[in-house]
């Protein structure tokens, strides 16, 4: 299989927070790129994604614009927006 990767991902495992719509949602980051990460929902959250949301990283608290490219079970890959 072709790897379609832009950058390798580092593994991680960070307590996260989704808000959208005047929602929070905890999750956990799995890994990361410049470009996007790959991230676990709650099983209450999965099914009620926005097309755009923020993302923030508890450690670094920076908050990043995203849009959800895949989604796999309670996993979903997002891509890092202006």
């Amino acid at each position: 299989m072709q790897e379609r990767r832009r950058q390798e991902h580092i593994e991680t495992n960070e307590v996260a927070y989704i808000f959208g719509d005047g929602l929070r949602t905890c999750c956990r980051v799995f890994d990361i790129t410049d470009h996007g990460a790959s991230i676990e929902l709650p099983a209450s959250a999965g099914h009620s994604m926005k097309d755009r949301f923020k993302l923030m990283i508890e450690k670094d608290r920076v908050y990043r614009n995203c849009r959800p490219i895949w989604r796999s079970g309670s996993r979903i890959g997002v891509e890092f927006t202006a």
